[in-house]
């Protein structure tokens, strides 16, 4: 179970990515006073994380529905994820972990961020939906361990909106050079994880693989 836990920490961590989104959200809310940034992060991470807790109930019964086999999904979840490992890598944003152009350009129209672009995409974007179900689907039959999933998920959101509430100190003690370095090494984390679950995902499949 630790071992799984540890590996749930630091993929929802990667994923969700609290240190990068702090700086986005600084950018965001460059006119708003302290306690209105206050409530946009709580609100935001808030919405995410039901967003996100959401896919963690009802992810695979969901994906069932729709005739998608978990195998398949892992496989499709892994290539996402490593195409985001690879921006990670690379230290560039995408449509994956950030917003687009158009996005961008809307959300400075936009009084209240807390809901879009905040909560979706840069908090419960496809690379954590993605993850938590993966995640939930892989401790199946052992309610226990989903339990602590979910526990180790809520963490994550909790270490988020710590992250958010100080975003301002946080860019200013690490500066671009020290996010995108921390970005590059969870990148390198997040390409392993995602080539593990396309393994997984062809072995279900094929079972002689």
């Amino acid at each position: 179970m630790t071992e799984t836990l540890i590996a749930a920490f630091v993929t929802f961590f990667v994923v969700v990515d609290p240190v990068g989104v702090a700086p986005m959200f600084a950018a965001l809310t460059p006119n708003n006073t302290a306690e209105e940034r206050r409530l946009i992060a709580l609100k935001g991470t808030a919405i995410g994380g039901g967003v996100l807790l959401f896919f963690a109930l009802v992810g695979e019964p969901f994906l069932g529905a729709l005739g998608i086999g978990l195998p398949a999904f892992r496989i499709a979840g892994g290539i996402l994820l490593l195409l985001l490992a690879i921006d990670m890598v690379m230290a560039r944003s995408s449509g994956l972990r950030a917003t687009t152009p158009g996005e961008d350009d809307e959300s400075g129209r936009r009084a209240d961020v807390s809901v879009f672009p905040l909560a979706i995409p840069l908090i419960a974007g496809p690379g954590a939906i993605t993850s938590v179900v993966l995640l939930m689907g892989a401790a199946r039959g052992d309610p226990a361990l989903q339990g602590a999933i979910v526990a180790v998920l809520l963490g994550v959101l909790l270490l988020t909106l710590v992250c958010l509430l100080a975003a301002a100190r946080l860019v200013r003690l690490l500066g671009v050079t020290g996010i995108n370095v921390l970005t590059r090494v969870f990148g390198i984390v997040t390409a392993a994880l995602a080539v593990q679950f396309m393994i997984d995902g062809a072995r279900a499949v094929w079972p002689g693989v």
